[in-house]
């Protein structure tokens, strides 16, 4: 692999982190609530516990929030 190829798939995984990082913010304070009504007054422990896996799978709980909140308009 070159130099070039390694400094891409660092910067798109670093780039896919920052995007996760800050969809995880927001997921773990309003999100949680409409994917996952169980989740409703979960505590600070809970929500740094499922910190990690929301930053890893943004792009699926970004799409399950989104359908969640057509449902609810509908």
């Amino acid at each position: 692999m070159t130099m070039v190829g390694a400094q891409t798939i660092a910067g798109v995984l670093g780039a896919y982190a920052a995007f996760g990082i800050i969809f995880a913010i927001a997921f773990v304070v309003r999100g949680i609530r409409s994917v996952d009504p169980v989740a409703t007054g979960s505590t600070i422990g809970f929500r740094l516990i499922v910190f990690p896996g929301v930053v890893a799978l943004w792009p699926l709980l970004l799409r399950a929030w989104f359908r969640k909140g057509r449902q609810t308009h509908d």
